[in-house]
């Protein structure tokens, strides 16, 4: 009996030279019930950059919420993920596993309690809805194998979402102390880490692109949590200061300026047929009221069509980043070389 061999994703894969490698930024140390002391929260980071210094800033990679890392670096058909594209592009690029994601650990006696797990009909009611306009889905809806590989990297969100978030932000704020300045790339609930971390580290955040990010400010998201300090679960730092998040959520939104935001470049990216879109104007309004810089990158207005929600992985994923691209074009520059 003969059996079909499914080619190797190597042999339809381009060669490049590039280096590579990995690294962890610690977590605390803290004492259990048992005396033992063990580590809380560690980040893994892979990272590839051009065999050349181009003296381009570093970008680095923030994943949503359930997702991992591997959500950059290839899309659900095979071709290469828009971690591929900034390193093309001149760009050392780091991709991360929030804590309790992916490659970092997650046992439940440090991390907190997990939430649900994320399932196949949320799945297609964020990815691939039925709807007309949205016909850059890379897989066919009926392939149960396909559907099967994509939902095999998914995971779960931590309970509480702000310590949670917290945790992120710290992780990312240690890492850009390891690196330098850097362009931070969020998707999703990915979002409030990049508004966090440049909260904790605004002269290392040469700039922001916030793919769909969650919002409004102050929203509720069944079985994930509240924004509770407005765009972010986790406190942000407003001035006038707010000494709660029930302060800042009475507050009159138009005081709710962020000192560490001001003149910040922000890329805020939207896609045509993702419900994300219908709440994005009142996210950039909470970030202009914030102070940053933004810029609406709503992707048909660059004659980018059919994309929804996972538009860093659909079918025509090269013309959406080439949009982030063109931006991060315009308002970073390149450092100095040695």
């Amino acid at each position: 009996m003969s059996t079909t061999v499914a080619a190797a994703p190597w042999t339809a894969t381009e060669a490049t030279t590039t280096r590579h490698g990995h690294f962890w930024v610690p977590g605390e140390r803290v004492t259990g019930a048992d005396g033992a002391v063990r580590q809380k929260g560690p980040m893994f980071v892979a990272w590839e950059a051009p065999a050349t210094d181009t003296g381009r800033l570093p970008v680095v990679l923030v994943h949503g919420g359930g997702g991992q890392g591997t959500d950059w670096l290839g899309t659900p058909d095979g071709r290469p993920g828009w971690a591929a594209g900034f390193v093309a592009a001149g760009h050392p690029t780091l991709v991360v596993d929030r804590p309790g994601h992916g490659r970092s650990a997650a046992h439940p006696d440090l991390m907190g309690a997990p939430g649900p797990q994320f399932d196949y009909a949320t799945c297609a009611f964020l990815f691939h809805p039925d709807r007309p306009d949205h016909t850059r889905w890379p897989l066919d809806p009926d392939d149960e194998a396909a559907e099967d590989r994509l939902l095999a990297s998914a995971g779960y969100l931590p309970a509480d979402l702000a310590a949670s978030e917290r945790m992120d932000a710290d992780r990312l704020a240690d890492l850009l102390d390891r690196i330098g300045p850097a362009v931070v790339v969020t998707h999703s609930a990915g979002g409030p880490c990049g508004w966090l971390l440049a909260d904790r580290r605004p002269e290392l955040v040469a700039a922001l692109v916030a793919v769909e990010p969650i919002g409004p400010a102050f929203a509720e998201f069944p079985g994930i949590g509240r924004l509770d300090w407005g765009l972010a679960a986790a406190p942000l730092t407003y001035d006038p200061p707010r000494a709660s998040a029930e302060e800042a959520a009475a507050a009159d939104p138009s005081t709710l300026r962020i000192p560490a935001l001001a003149d910040l470049p922000v890329a805020l990216v939207t896609a045509e047929a993702s419900m994300f879109t219908d709440f994005a104007p009142a996210v950039e309004q909470s970030l202009r009221v914030a102070g940053a810089a933004v810029d609406r990158l709503h992707l048909p207005e660059f004659g980018v069509t059919g994309n929804g929600h996972a538009l860093t992985y659909e079918s025509n994923s090269d013309e959406t980043r080439a949009v982030v691209q063109q931006w991060i074009d315009g308002v970073v520059g390149t450092r100095e070389t040695s």
